[in-house]
């Protein structure tokens, strides 16, 4: 699940950088099984990953389903109103409940008043996202956002007016700031980052994140800067494929020195709105297979030592993911943390490197260079 926290502004000695810090929180799974609702809810909720990268129209599935874990907390309006949110680099639309919402998961997170709000500004235009596990309609309207601390003047946004079914309900966030291209925008809104670069308000045009493995601390995300202490054994520059998501590619996927996927090559993105590491269905098998792992990915705890690192081939460079990132424990059980996905591109298979992968690298999204940069941690 991904986490609340009150952000804070990082001072330093040039240009504008923000920081905003994360914590993990039991992940929507963990809890659903802890009451006995996890089996139920799972067949009332069947969910397709892959909706959010073939959209069609506006269709942006909220892919992180059943394991969302890091959060962070923005404001919106004059006096400024709070609310949990996904900083998500697989979508691009910033939208949150709003008080127009009557659907019973608005009415149980924080909602926006625009009444409340004297520099809200109200549209004609409306929104609608499809997820894979419900949808949300609403409108658009401007108003003052405030991240750690730096207030984005006249950004668009969302307010839910409908949140049809419960996933919504359940989930610990109010509503996802998405930080892709302006190209996949939902109805052309401009995402919250490119108004930062417009509006000067970043020293540098990227963000960079760090994920803290299991209860640890000190996960962020920071806005205009690269915090060299997280980059002590330097940066693997890698050019994106594509401006749309955060879009790379890959040369293959091994382990014990064998390609096991993605031989011919393939495409892969960086997305910290998923938890899991999405993997074509063919190569899922495999891999399910090979790891010794059951068809619902249950894996005997003893082996996990044994399990080899799985070894993604990147721009000439190897990126290792160890066992103990890929594969989940929870209440005594452990699980892979891969799930299946079959999304064919014009360049090949498509990958998600969600928070598995994620967690074993400070991560920079360049927008200045159309780089995403690795360091391992």
């Amino acid at each position: 699940m991904k986490l609340l926290l009150l952000l804070t502004l990082v001072g330093l000695a040039q240009g504008f950088q923000t920081r905003v810090p994360l914590r993990k929180m039991k992940s929507l799974r963990q809890r659903l099984q802890e009451q006995g609702l996890l089996e139920s809810y799972l067949k009332q909720h069947p969910y397709n990953l892959a909706a959010k990268y073939f959209p069609g129209i506006a269709v942006e599935p909220l892919e992180n389903y059943m394991d969302d874990e890091y959060f962070g907390t923005i404001s919106i309006g004059t006096p400024a109103q709070e609310f949990t949110v996904v900083f998500d680099t697989g979508s691009s639309n910033l939208w949150v409940p709003s008080v127009f919402c009557s659907s019973p998961a608005c009415r149980n997170h924080n909602r926006f008043n625009p009444a409340e709000s004297s520099t809200f500004l109200s549209t004609n235009d409306t929104l609608f996202i499809a997820y894979g596990t419900g949808s949300m309609t609403g409108i658009l309207g401007y108003d003052i956002v405030n991240v750690a601390g730096i207030n984005v003047r006249n950004q668009i946004f969302g307010l839910a007016e409908t949140e049809p079914g419960d996933f919504f309900y359940y989930t610990p966030f109010d509503g996802i700031l998405g930080l892709a291209f302006p190209s996949i925008a939902s109805s052309g809104a401009t995402p919250v980052f490119d108004n930062m670069m417009v509006e000067n308000l970043v020293d540098r045009h990227l963000f960079s994140v760090y994920l803290s493995r299991d209860s640890e601390g000190g996960s962020f995300v920071l806005f205009g800067a690269i915090d060299p202490y997280y980059t002590t054994k330097g940066i693997s520059w890698i050019p994106l494929s594509a401006e749309t998501y955060w879009q790379i590619s890959m040369e293959s996927v091994s382990f014990d020195g064998t390609p096991v996927a993605c031989s011919s090559g393939c495409q892969a993105i960086v997305d910290t709105g998923t938890t899991l590491l999405a993997v074509p269905i063919r190569a899922f098998r495999t891999l399910m297979s090979r790891l010794g792992a059951s068809s619902s990915g249950e894996i005997s705890c003893e082996a996990v030592s044994n399990l080899p690192s799985l070894i993604f081939h990147i721009h000439g460079r190897e990126f290792p993911v160890p066992p103990r990132s890929y594969v989940l424990r929870s209440n005594g059980y452990c699980s892979l943390g891969l799930q299946g996905m079959d999304v064919p591109t014009e360049e090949g298979e498509l990958w998600i490197l969600g928070d598995v992968f994620i967690r074993e690298y400070y991560v920079i999204f360049d927008r200045a260079n159309n780089k995403v940069g690795l360091s391992r941690l």
